[in-house]
């Protein structure tokens, strides 16, 4: 058809009846064998799997970038954990320290007032022992004296001097 075609002045083109190769055409899809077409639809399902299987594949990789990345974040929260609470620890280990250099600065303080307030208390207990002991003095010496005037009063009266 192509060979007996009228040619065109201009390039290497030609002219073929419309018609006529429509008809061509038809007659040749009739002819082609149903394997063919089997194998168009073969290569078009084989594109089809293609197209699931890359998704599928696309789909499980997205999966496991998410699991990395949750592992991955799961790990730095542990971390993150595990810093602050370590932080917590040593705030709280200096934290008691210092409660108890300020417990015992508290218990060295009290006692240094107990016992200057006992030493106090100490003076104050000998000052009243020594001046009762001073008025027991008194006493005593004028009792002695009232008896030694006593003594003498009967020896003179008796006549008992030695």
């Amino acid at each position: 058809m192509v060979g007996e075609a009228r040619r065109l002045p201009v390039g290497g083109s030609v002219v073929l009846a419309r018609q006529r190769l429509l008809d061509l055409v038809d007659r040749l899809r009739v002819a082609l064998p149903a394997e063919v077409y089997q194998a168009s639809e073969i290569i078009q399902r084989r594109d089809e799997i293609l197209e699931q299987a890359q998704q599928e594949a696309a789909r499980i990789l997205a999966q496991a970038h998410q699991e990395l990345e949750r592992r991955l974040s799961e790990t730095e929260v542990v971390r993150a954990a595990e810093a602050r609470a370590e932080q917590i620890l040593r705030e709280a280990q200096e934290r008691a320290e210092a409660l108890l250099r300020d417990a015992e600065a508290q218990a060295r303080a009290r006692l240094d007032e107990a016992e200057a307030a006992a030493k106090q208390q100490m003076e104050e207990a000998d000052a009243y022992a020594l001046k009762a002991l001073q008025r027991l003095e008194e006493s005593l010496d004028q009792l002695l004296h009232q008896v030694r005037r006593g003594i003498q009063a009967l020896e003179q009266r008796h006549g008992w001097q030695d």
